[in-house]
C-alpha cells in the first residue's frame, strides 16, 4: 500500500521537462540568452553579460511557475565552426531548436536578394553562412517535427537589421524552400539577450509549441 501512495504521489508532484536546443553562429549571444533565462526565472541570480565563447556546452534547467509548470532544459552549444558537427547529436533528443541571429552582423546588402545573390563580397557572407547553417538544421532527419524558434538578437543596436527584413528576406525563403519541408511549426522574434527584451515573449512561445508537440515528441518526468 505505501509504495502505492508513493507511486501516486510522485506522479500528481512530477512535471514535466523539455529539452530546448540553443543554436546558432559564434558571437551570436546564445550564451547570454542563456543567462538571461536563468535570471529571468531565478530573481535571485543576476545575469552574468560578460559570457565568452562556448567551447562545447553549457546547460541549465529552469523551472516554470503555473501556469506553465514545467521545465525546461536548455543546451548552449558552441557555434564555431569546428563545434557544429557536435549538434547534430541532440536532435533526437529536443523539443524545440531555438536558432539565434546576431542582428548587427549580416551586411548591409539587400537581405531580400539572398537567394540570387549570396556570397557576393564581404558584405554577405556572414549572411549567406547563416542561411547554409539554418538549412543544414532543418535538413537533418533527426530534426525533422521539431518547433524552431528563429530569434533576431541584438535588436537593442541601432546598427541591428530590423526583424521584418530578416524574416522577410533570409528566414522565410529557407523555410518556404525545398530544403525546409521538414519544419513543423515556426516563427520569428526580436530580442535582445543584453537586456532582455523579447526573452519572455520567446519562453511562451516555446511553451505552447512544446506542449503541442507532446505526442510526436513526449517530455521527460521528473
Amino acid at each position: 500500500m505505501y509504495h502505492l501512495f508513493k507511486s501516486l504521489y510522485l506522479h500528481a508532484t512530477s512535471k514535466e521537462e523539455y529539452s530546448i536546443l540553443l543554436l546558432g553562429l559564434d558571437n551570436a549571444g546564445k550564451t547570454t540568452l542563456l543567462e538571461q533565462l536563468r535570471a529571468l526565472f531565478s530573481p535571485s541570480l543576476h545575469p552574468n553579460l560578460n559570457t565568452v565563447p562556448t567551447v562545447g556546452q553549457n546547460v541549465a534547467t529552469i523551472e516554470l511557475p503555473p501556469p506553465q509548470s514545467l521545465y525546461l532544459k536548455i543546451w548552449d552549444v558552441g557555434g564555431q565552426h569546428s563545434l557544429r558537427g557536435l549538434w547534430q547529436s541532440y536532435y533526437a533528443s529536443c523539443h524545440a531548436i531555438v536558432f539565434v541571429i546576431d542582428s548587427t552582423d549580416v551586411g548591409d546588402a539587400d537581405i531580400a536578394t539572398l537567394s540570387t545573390e549570396a556570397g557576393r563580397g564581404e558584405e554577405m557572407g556572414r549572411l549567406e553562412e547563416c542561411r547554409a547553417v539554418l538549412e543544414d538544421v532543418l535538413q537533418n532527419e533527426d530534426a525533422a517535427g521539431v518547433p524552431i524558434l528563429v530569434l533576431a538578437n541584438k535588436q537593442d543596436r541601432e546598427d541591428c537589421v530590423e526583424v521584418v527584413r530578416i524574416k522577410e528576406g533570409l528566414v522565410r525563403r529557407v523555410f518556404e524552400g525545398e530544403k525546409g519541408g521538414s519544419v513543423r511549426d515556426s516563427r520569428v522574434l526580436p530580442c535582445s539577450a543584453l537586456t532582455g527584451t523579447g526573452v519572455q515573449e520567446a519562453v511562451e512561445w516555446l511553451c505552447s509549441r512544446v506542449k503541442w508537440n507532446k505526442e510526436a515528441r513526449p517530455p521527460l518526468m521528473r
